[in-house]
C-alpha cells in the first residue's frame, strides 16, 4: 500500500508543480509513446544483455514484492520460534523421537501446525538439516556456526541480484534519456528551415527524453531496487533466527534462553515482548 501511495505522490508533485508553473502537457503526451520506446526498449535489452535467464524472472518476480511486502509477518517469527522451542524440547527430552519430525517433516504434526513454515522448504530444510548435524555430538558448536553463516550468506547474495540488476539499469536510464534527446536534436536540425514555433515544439520533445531517462531512474527503478532489496534484507531475518536458535541450542542453553537469543535479535517493529512470548510458548500450537 505504501508503493502505491509513493507513487500517486510522484506523479502529483511531479506533473502538479509542471502545470502549476504554467506548463502544458501537450508537448510531453505528443513526444512520451516515442521516447518512452526507445528509453525503455534500451533499458529492457541492456537488462536482458547484462543477466541471465534466472535474474530476469527473479526481477520480475521480486516487483510484485515492492508492494506486497516482506514474505514474513509478526505472528509468522513468532510461530518461528514456537516451532523451534517445541523441537528444541523434544531433542533434549527424547533424541530418538525428534527423528521422526526431522526426516519427514511433512508428516511431522509438529511442521503441521505451521503450514506457513512447513511450505517454505529453505527453512524446514534448514530446521531439520542443523537439529540432524547437531545430533552428531560436533565438538566445537561454532563449526556448525560457520556452516549455517556461509549458507546464509549464500542465500542473501543470491536473493539480492535482482535488486543489483534493476539498480543498475537504474544508472544507465539517464545516459538513455540523453540518447533520446540527442536524436530529438538530430530530427530537430534536419527541420531548420521551420518556423520557430515549429523548432520550439521539436526541441521540447527531445528533451523529454532527458527528462524520461532521470524520471525513470530516480522516482520509478531505483527505489524499486532499493525496496527490494529492503524486502530481501528483512525476509532474510527469518532465516537468520533459525541460525541464532539452534546454535544457542548447540551450547546447550535451556530452551526458554534459545528462543529468548532469537527474539531479541528480531527486527524491533516484529519483535514480542518476554511476555508476549511466554504466552505463545504456552500456547504453543504444536503442544
Amino acid at each position: 500500500m505504501g508503493s502505491i501511495i509513493g507513487i500517486v505522490v510522484v506523479f502529483a508533485m511531479v506533473f502538479g508543480g509542471y502545470l502549476a508553473a504554467g506548463g502544458k502537457l501537450g508537448i510531453i503526451l505528443k513526444a512520451l509513446p516515442f521516447e518512452l520506446m526507445m528509453i525503455g526498449g534500451a533499458a529492457v535489452g541492456a537488462f536482458v544483455i547484462s543477466n541471465d535467464g534466472a535474474t530476469v524472472k527473479h526481477a520480475l518476480k521480486d516487483l510484485g514484492r515492492v508492494f506486497k511486502g516482506a514474505s514474513w509477518k509478526k505472528d509468522d517469527y513468532q510461530d518461528l520460534l514456537c516451532l523451534l522451542f517445541t523441537l528444541i524440547k523434544i531433542a533434549r527430552n527424547d533424541p530418538v523421537a525428534i527423528e521422526a519430525h526431522i526426516e519427514e517433516p511433512a508428516d511431522s504434526p509438529i511442521f503441521q501446525a505451521y503450514p506457513r513454515i512447513l511450505a517454505d522448504k529453505t527453512a524446514t530444510s534448514m530446521i531439520c538439516d542443523t537439529i540432524r548435524m547437531g545430533m552428531l555430538n560436533f565438538d566445537d558448536p561454532h563449526q556448525l556456526e560457520d556452516v549455517l553463516e556461509k549458507q546464509l550468506e549464500g542465500k542473501l547474495h543470491h536473493g539480492l541480484h535482482s535488486a543489483h540488476a534493476l539498480q543498475t539499469m537504474a544508472d544507465g536510464l539517464p545516459a538513455l534519456g540523453i540518447v533520446a534527446a540527442v536524436l530529438g536534436v538530430i530530427k530537430t536540425m534536419g527541420a531548420i528551415d521551420q518556423p520557430p514555433e515549429v523548432l520550439g515544439k521539436m526541441i521540447g520533445g527531445a528533451l523529454v527524453g532527458t527528462f524520461l531517462g532521470v524520471f525513470l531512474a530516480y522516482a520509478f527503478v531505483g527505489p524499486f531496487a532499493t525496496r527490494i532489496k529492503a524486502i530481501a534484507e528483512t525476509d532474510h531475518k527469518f532465516y537468520e533466527l533459525i541460525r541464532d536458535t539452534l546454535v544457542a541450542n548447540l551450547h546447550r542453553h535451556a530452551p526458554q534462553i534459545c528462543v529468548e537469543v532469537a527474539r531479541q535479535n528480531m527486527p524491533g517493529g516484529i519483535r514480542p515482548s518476554f511476555t508476549e512470548l511466554e504466552e505463545a510458548l504456552k500456547n504453543s500450537k504444536a503442544a
